[in-house]
């Protein structure tokens, strides 16, 4: 780190009050008529309509500029390695749902060209997921137990299970739930609440996956043991579960014992080399793919059905089904259900959209990830789909595999109406025990969550308490009951919305206000100060960063795709040059970095901003304190605003938040207390006089 360039300086002025320096700085009371407000948002014209056209179906805005020499490759190999996963997937997350595994496959393909119509990331997979599938199989269970389809078979004079009818029940009762959140999705959607998730804290709902996890892990165990343990439904059903789980494992099926086995250390072994080589695997190995085509095959020619009583998948039928409008009816008994599935698929989807977004410099619209969500469960409730999310596994292997664009995603729809079309009715001896080690397998990630009490111990005791006591209640309750409780409490203490501003210099003092409040308060040229009037946390920390880039008018996503444009530009470069000056048998010089300047002007050419400012100061004096979210969010906007040259330091911090920064891991051997400062006008001479080695400390 450069040496830091020491100034001095005093203060000669007046003692002033509020009233002075509002006298002095000319403070302005214009304020703007609601009903100009009201005019100016119900305007209508030519580009605003198109605008709103392109914004509400994504596809026509991005489609019409797809690069066929960039993206097509990439596309096409991750949309193929993505579809293999689904077909597993798919399958064994229908048990989770408790309707035949043909309807998982179903739900990967209606419900991705919907979202690759309407949906505004290009890395996420649509498509089942565990926590989803399970939520979705206590629903069909209560509303359509076994009890219900017990008949009397007059040949062997006992009664038995009518599948056939009760599959047919919980599928009605599977696509009424999911229309049904679907709708809650658009509605939420349209009225813009897409602000609405980040009331749910990263801690709660890492702590409610996790014990969405252990439901899961519970469910799967009779198709492990080959036992059948009764329905628990309610308050700690989890817990009947299990103790009658263990009192039935005398009668355990070791057929199926042995397949479970088998099948959980072979998708483990081969996991392991699949991250193990890696880097030199062109493709990961389709593990889950191979791992049921190998059973399916063991199964048919053994007879493991017939001769050791193993229960397999059965009949598969092929083709695509007809639409069917859901029994309003049932919607009664659901909505609560479906709420809880609206809010909880649409959390998980934009937080993992987010993460891909910032890291490839693209933005994802929260409002019309809503709606595209909700068109896909509405839409694919009326073809018998069960509600989808997005899923962590096959994300990373899209993004892995060179996916650039959600034309990934159609082309892994495409695979599974060939797979349903054609191929299903091949896996009809799969045993369902291979099912049940395939979502074990792709749960580890989520168990691997325990780990964040340890973390959060260390960084936020508060945040590791909301953590524990969502575990405990998603474990004690069903996932849909605990999701209730938990999001009252983050409800509990509701904030008043922020009012964010930039900060100028009334003439002559160390004083700063709000630039737009005052005729006479003038920003530093070339230093943006930045102030929220809430403290930060959780449930504004999006708002924070959004604000930030509004008022600073900085397209952060877009300047930091230009960069990793640019860079790319220049590595292809120095590789043609390297490729030239190895035939002629001579030395290339080598390409210049891409520096800031040569970034702002890039940015102008494209009319985005003249230039950019070369530090950016946040102001946290009105910040008293900040959760792991709010430091996450401002070691984030350090980060990626270093990446296009822009300094960030902050000033007016309490003791109490520093502590909260030491404690939370913000400081580092790059990080240190040289980026914090006790006043903003410290910051101020600090930025204006380190302006030529502005190299950010972080």
């Amino acid at each position: 780190m450069n040496e830091r360039r020491r100034v001095g300086y005093n203060v000669h002025r007046d003692v002033l009050d509020e009233g002075e320096v509002d006298i002095l700085a000319e403070k302005s009371n214009v304020t703007v008529p609601f009903s100009r407000k009201i005019k100016e948002a119900m305007r209508c014209s030519g580009p605003r309509l198109k605008s709103c056209m392109l914004s509400c179906v994504p596809v026509l805005s991005w489609l019409p500029r797809y690069s066929f020499r960039e993206n097509t490759m990439g596309d096409l190999i991750s949309g193929i390695s993505v579809g293999i996963m689904h077909l597993p997937q798919g399958m064994a997350y229908a048990l989770l749902a408790g309707v035949p595994p043909v309807f998982g496959l179903f739900s990967s393909f209606y419900p991705i060209l919907i979202y690759f119509i309407f949906g505004t990331s290009k890395h996420i997979s649509v498509g089942t997921y565990a926590v989803m599938s399970v939520m979705i199989g206590g629903v069909t269970e209560r509303l359509a137990p076994n009890l219900n389809f017990m008949i009397w078979d007059n040949a062997t004079n006992q009664t038995v299970l009518d599948i056939v009818n009760r599959d047919a029940e919980r599928v009605k009762v599977a696509a009424a739930v999911t229309f049904l959140s679907g709708l809650f999705q658009v509605l939420l959607g349209l009225v813009q609440f897409g602000f609405v998730v980040t009331y749910l804290s990263e801690p709660l709902v890492r702590g409610y996956t996790t014990g969405a996890a252990i439901h899961v892990i519970v469910s799967q165990l009779k198709y492990t043991f080959g036992i059948s343990p009764d329905r628990h439904s309610g308050p700690f059903s989890l817990i009947f579960t299990v103790i009658e789980v263990c009192n039935l494992l005398p009668k355990t099926n070791v057929g199926t014992l042995v397949v479970s086995l088998v099948t959980i250390v072979s998708l483990i072994v081969v996991k392991e080399l699949n991250t193990y080589l890696g880097k030199k695997l062109p493709v990961p190995i389709p593990v889950e793919l191979l791992g049921i085509i190998i059973a399916t095959v063991i199964s048919w020619q053994v007879n493991l059905h017939g001769k050791y009583g193993v229960e397999v998948v059965g009949e598969i039928p092929s083709g695509l089904q007809p639409p069917v409008l859901p029994e309003a009816s049932i919607f009664g008994q659901v909505i609560g259900d479906a709420f809880a599935l609206s809010v909880v698929g649409y959390g998980i989807a934009i937080s993992l959209g987010r993460i891909f977004a910032l890291k490839y410099g693209y933005k994802v619209d929260s409002n019309q990830e809503l709606i595209a969500l909700g068109l896909s469960n509405s839409i694919g409730g009326i073809f018998q789909c069960f509600a989808i999310s997005c899923s962590m596994s096959r994300s990373m292997v899209q993004e892995s595999t060179g996916g650039k664009t959600q034309v990934a995603g159609a082309l892994s729809a495409m695979v599974i109406l060939i797979i349903t079309m054609w191929i299903g009715s091949l896996f009809e001896e799969l045993p369902k025990a291979v099912l049940a080690a395939i979502i074990y397998v792709n749960l580890h990630g989520m168990m691997k969550q325990f780990m964040d009490i340890p973390t959060l111990w260390r960084s936020n005791k508060v945040d590791m308490l909301v953590w524990l006591a969502t575990l405990i209640l998603t474990v004690l309750f069903n996932p849909d009951m605990a999701q209730h409780p938990s999001y009252r409490h983050t409800h509990s203490h509701p904030q008043p919305l922020p009012k964010y501003s930039l900060l100028g210099q009334v003439p002559e003092t160390d004083i700063y206000r709000p630039v737009e409040g005052y005729n006479k308060v003038k920003e530093i040229p070339g230093i943006v100060i930045f102030r929220s009037s809430a403290t930060l946390y959780f449930a504004n920390a999006e708002m924070y960063q959004d604000a930030l880039a509004d008022k600073s008018g900085i397209d952060i996503t877009k300047l930091i795709s230009q960069k990793r444009k640019a860079e790319a530009k220049r590595l292809r470069r120095e590789k043609k040059e390297a490729r030239n000056a190895k035939k002629i048998k001579n030395n290339t010089a080598k390409s210049p970095e891409v520096e800031p300047d040569q970034l702002n002007k890039d940015v102008e050419k494209d009319g985005a901003v003249s230039t950019l400012p070369h530090a950016i100061i946040l102001d946290l004096s009105p910040v008293n304190f900040l959760d792991t979210v709010g430091v996450k969010t401002l070691r984030g906007i350090q980060r990626d605003y270093s990446v296009i040259g822009v300094e960030v330091v902050l000033c007016g911090c309490q003791t109490a938040i520093i502590e909260n920064l030491e404690n939370c891991g913000f400081f580092s051997d790059g990080v240190t207390k040289a980026c914090i400062f006790s006043s903003i006008h410290d910051a101020v001479l600090y930025c204006q006089t380190d302006k030529e080695m502005h190299a950010t400390h972080f």
